[in-house]
C-alpha cells in the first residue's frame, strides 16, 4: 500500500511537521515557539490542532486549517507574560505585543497536555488534571465539571511533571466511550460523554505488592499511568504502560492483567498498538526511574508482541547500540495505517526515529530538534 503521511512532533520549542515516507522533509517550527505538548490531525479535512503552554505563555491550542501553513490561537488561561503586558504596555508594544481580553479558564490550568477527537468533538486534557470539550473544531471551551467533581478528586497525587491528564483514549465506533490516563491518579472512563467518570485501577488478581511506591497496593495497578492505547476495533482491549509496569485490559480497564514479564525493565513511558491487529503492540522500556531513565544497558530497542503481551521480542536494526542515553516520552510513540504498519517515535534529544516495516528496520529522520513531547501521525493511505 502506497504510504503518504505526515508526522506531526511536539517540542519544548513549537510544532514541527516531518513530510514523507521516501524524502522526508521538515517544516516548523510553528506555533510561536511555545511549548507543545501534542499535535493532532483530521485526515480528511487536513486541520491540525497543538496544545500546550506553560506559566509563561498561559495554556492554549493552535489551529491550522492550511496544513501548517497559519495558525490561530484558543487560550484558555492567561500566563506570567500577560501579567506583564497588562502592567507595562508601553514596553509590550516595544516587542510587538498588545493586551487581550482574559482568557477563560484563567487561574485554573497552566498547559494542555492532550488532544483527541471523537464524535464531532475536540477534547483536550490539563495541567492540573482537567478536561475540556470544543464542540466547535475549537473555536470554544467547556470544562467538564463531571471529572472536575470526581469524588476521588480530593485525593489525586501529582507526578513528577505535576499532576496532569496525559492520555484521551476513545472509540470511534462507539460514541460516548473516553478513558482518560492522569499522573497520578490512574485511569477514568465515561460511557456517556463525559457525563459520568469511573476510576478503573483494578488488577486482575491480587498479587503480593511491588516494591516500589509507584507501584500499587497488590490489587491496584499503580495509578502513576504514563501512557493508554486502545487497540482497534475492539472496544474493550486497552493496554497501558504504566510507572511500574506494562498492563492489558480486556474489558475497558475494569482489570487490568500485568504483561511486563519478558522485558527488560519494569519502566517506561509510551505504548503504542497497530492500527488493525488488536494483538500488536509496541514498547520502548527504559532502565529506571531513578537509574538515569535511559535503554537498558544504553542500547536501543523498540519491543513487540503479536500476542497482546504474552511474549516480547526486541527490534534493534537501526537503533543506536552503543552510548544511547535518550528518553522516549509519553506521547512520544505512535503508528501510521498502512500496510505493512509505520512506527514511529521521538527522543529527547531531538531525533525522530521510523520504521516502514512494523518495527523491523529503524532509520532516523529528523535529528536536533527541540525536546520531543509527542508524536502522532497524519495519514492518508
Amino acid at each position: 500500500m502506497a504510504r503518504d503521511v505526515t508526522v506531526l512532533v511536539g517540542t519544548t520549542k513549537g510544532a514541527f511537521l516531518i513530510d514523507g515516507a521516501a524524502d522526508w522533509s521538515v517544516r516548523g517550527p510553528f506555533c510561536d515557539g511555545w511549548s507543545v505538548n501534542h499535535v493532532i490531525g483530521d485526515p480528511d479535512s487536513g486541520t491540525l490542532w497543538a496544545g500546550g503552554g506553560n506559566d509563561w505563555t498561559g495554556a492554549g491550542i493552535w489551529r491550522s486549517t492550511d496544513g501548517g501553513a497559519s495558525w490561530t490561537l484558543a487560550k484558555l488561561s492567561d500566563g506570567k507574560m500577560d501579567a506583564w503586558i497588562a502592567a507595562d504596555p508601553e514596553m509590550a508594544r516595544t516587542f510587538g505585543m498588545t493586551p487581550a481580553p482574559e482568557a477563560p479558564f484563567s487561574g485554573l490550568l497552566d498547559s494542555i497536555w492532550s488532544l483527541a477527537r471523537a464524535d464531532g468533538a475536540l477534547w483536550a486534557g490539563a495541567r492540573p488534571a482537567q478536561l475540556f470539550v470544543s464542540r466547535d473544531r475549537g473555536d470554544s471551551w467547556q470544562r467538564v465539571e463531571a471529572l472536575t467533581d470526581h469524588p476521588s478528586a480530593a485525593e489525586w497525587q501529582p507526578g513528577g511533571a505535576g499532576l496532569t491528564l496525559h492520555t484521551i483514549v476513545t472509540a470511534p465506533e462507539a460514541p460516548g466511550r473516553i478513558w482518560l490516563g492522569i499522573s497520578a491518579a490512574g485511569v477514568f472512563a465515561s460511557e456517556d460523554g463525559g457525563a459520568t467518570w469511573e476510576r478503573r485501577n483494578r488488577r486482575s488478581n491480587a498479587v503480593p505488592p511491588p516494591d516500589h511506591p509507584a507501584g500499587g497496593d497488590g490489587h491496584e495497578i499503580g495509578h502513576c499511568v504514563h501512557n493508554i492505547v486502545r487497540a482497534s476495533g475492539e472496544t474493550d482491549l486497552l493496554y497501558q504502560q504504566n510507572h511500574h509496569g506494562v498492563f492489558r485490559s480486556r474489558d475497558g480497564g475494569r482489570s487490568w492483567d500485568d504483561v511486563t514479564p519478558g522485558l527488560p525493565s519494569t519502566f517506561g513511558f509510551p505504548v503504542a498498538v497497530h492500527p488493525a491487529r488488536p494483538g500488536t503492540i509496541w514498547t520502548l522500556p527504559l532502565n529506571g526511574d531513578s537509574a538515569g531513565r535511559y535503554p537498558p544497558d544504553a542500547a536501543a530497542a523498540v519491543w513487540k508482541s503479536e500476542d497482546a503481551g504474552d511474549s516480547w521480542t526486541a527490534q534493534r536494526a537501526g537503533l543506536p547500540q552503543r552510548s544511547c542515553f535518550f528518553t522516549v516520552l509519553r506521547q512520544a510513540m505512535a503508528t501510521d495505517r498502512a500496510e505493512p504498519a509505520g512506527v514511529y517515535f521521538g527522543t529527547n534529544s531531538g531525533s525522530v526515529f521510523a520504521s516502514l516495516d512494523a518495527g523491523k528496520n529503524w532509520s532516523e529522520i529528523a535529528r536536533h530538534l527541540p525536546t520531543i513531547l509527542s508524536v502522532e501521525t497524519l495519514s492518508r493511505t
